[in-house]
């Protein structure tokens, strides 16, 4: 059941990411040329007995929409909110800085849906950031110098690259499964390009390392840096501790 949230999670961050870069002008086309692969191992998943027991309370208060349970589950006060122009939840009620990080008031209820996948995410590191939180979730481990060098090869960002979920994905011809297949992704960066119309939501176009384009689902490729929770043991118990991204559009 974890595998299966986890693979929705990592749906529903990467189609967001398409969908913003959609909604703005189309970057330029980057040329399809061959790239040379950054492996990826998967991140390391928790085997804390607690903190997974708080993930599923916090599952189930997602199902309710409980905002009294929700509370409970955070820190009441020093929860952090850390973005580029720094700390935005300094000095505020832990559950508002939450409710406000993840737009847990819009009528569409996105951000139950968000944070009931970020719960489900069996991944887990330390931040880098803060050191008595751990984040998830969690970015694979990689050759960061060796990432690097593919950024500046390819002239890209970060954003613009994913990794396969497990080995062996299918890339077909186009968005659709009963496309031919013209390749498999291995366990390393994929960039993904943005198209100026989407055919399919559920498929993303890649660029394969041999420089071949094509197409995978959009639950087969996880993120690449994207937001995460963080947790914090205060009193010997794990609680909701803080937040670290841009957040959801208020």
């Amino acid at each position: 059941m974890r595998c299966r949230h986890l693979l929705l999670a990592a749906a529903f961050a990467v189609s967001a990411a398409v969908a913003v870069a959609q909604a703005q002008q189309p970057p330029a086309a980057a040329p399809a040329k061959p790239y040379k692969p950054v492996m990826v191992s998967p991140p390391a998943e928790t085997n804390d007995a607690d903190l997974n027991a708080l993930r599923d309370k916090i599952g189930e208060a997602v199902k309710k929409r409980d905002r009294a349970a929700l509370a409970s589950l955070t820190v009441a006060q020093g929860f952090f909110w850390d973005r580029d122009k720094g700390d935005a939840g300094k000095g505020k009620a832990g559950l508002d800085v939450l409710t406000a990080a993840l737009g847990l008031t819009s009528k569409d209820a996105v951000g139950w849906d968000i944070l009931g996948a970020f719960a489900d995410d069996p991944s887990l590191a330390p931040s880098q950031s803060r050191k008595t939180a751990v984040c998830a979730p969690a970015d694979p481990r990689y050759d960061a110098r060796a990432f690097e060098a593919l950024l500046k090869d390819t002239q890209s960002e970060a954003s613009e690259w994913g990794y396969p979920t497990s080995a062996a994905i299918e890339v077909h011809a186009m968005a659709q499964a009963s496309a031919p297949v013209v390749g498999k992704l291995g366990l390393a960066f994929v960039r993904v390009m943005p198209e100026e119309r989407v055919t399919n939501p559920a498929y993303l176009r890649v660029l394969m390392p041999n420089g071949k384009a094509g197409y995978v689902t959009v639950d087969s490729l996880a993120p690449f840096g994207n937001d995460q929770l963080c947790y914090v043991k205060q009193g010997g118990a794990w609680k909701i501790g803080g937040y670290i991204g841009a957040g959801e559009p208020q």
